[in-house]
């Protein structure tokens, strides 16, 4: 059936509202869940100064997400403003962090890009380097912490030290072999299901794990004001 038949479009409304629907339905369900008179209890007693730099740490967040986006307009070559990408990226994070992933990183960015007239195969081609270079700085932030022994572990844990740097080792090995990848591979095109994917050069691959590393450490900070500071910042960061 063509895309431009009207059944197709018929559908296509049908389930953009069905999508919206269930959105809204687990925006219901999940606030109903959480106790908001103790939140604002909380949230009024709590330390102004932490508050304030946690909120601010939030906005910077935000920002450094909205490069994922841009970095793949960069890989992918399509033409909206940038405006527009941040735009996209900002309201996927937010739907991102409260429902999940294929909510927000997949299903939104779907329908808003869509909107905005870009073809599937160029979202599909947005979502996968987003969260490729999401996890990339996760690996390669988790592989130096491992690695160095900066998170001082409880003595009862089943995992120790050592076990701890080799699973680091490990995960700095899975960024050696991209980057080697991006950097030597003579084939730098491959096909999944249709979709076609290029290798991005090693300056490309260095600018997601930079981006996405200190998003990860900007959030770990996050998580560390809000405990009070009482808590080795590194350790936050390890978990």
């Amino acid at each position: 059936m063509s895309k431009s038949h009207p059944r197709w479009r018929l559908a296509k409304k049908i389930l953009t509202w069905l999508f919206f629907i269930a959105v809204i339905v687990l925006l219901v369900v999940y606030a109903k869940k959480v106790d908001w008179e103790e939140v604002w209890k909380v949230i009024r007693d709590y330390n102004r100064v932490a508050l304030l730099s946690a909120v601010g740490l939030v906005v910077v967040s935000y920002l450094i997400y909205g490069c994922y986006d841009l970095l793949a307009r960069f890989y992918c070559g399509h033409k909206l403003a940038k405006r527009q990408v941040m735009l996209v990226s900002f309201i996927c994070y937010a739907f991102n962090l409260t429902l999940s992933t294929w909510v927000g990183g997949i299903g939104m960015r779907y329908r808003l890009y869509s909107r905005l007239g870009l073809p599937g195969s160029t979202i599909t081609r947005i979502f996968s380097l987003s969260i490729t270079t999401n996890w990339l700085g996760y690996i390669l932030l988790a592989g130096i912490i491992f690695t160095a022994g900066v998170v001082e572990l409880p003595d009862h844990w089943y995992v120790d030290q050592t076990t701890l740097r080799i699973l680091g080792i490990g995960l700095l090995m899975i960024i050696a072999v991209y980057l080697w990848f991006c950097a030597f591979a003579k084939h730098r095109h491959m096909t999944i299901k249709g979709q076609k994917l290029v290798l991005p050069s090693w300056k490309f691959a260095l600018a997601q794990m930079l981006i996405s590393s200190v998003n990860w450490m900007v959030m770990g900070a996050i998580i560390w004001l809000l405990l009070g500071q009482s808590v080795n910042y590194f350790f936050v960061l390890g978990v």
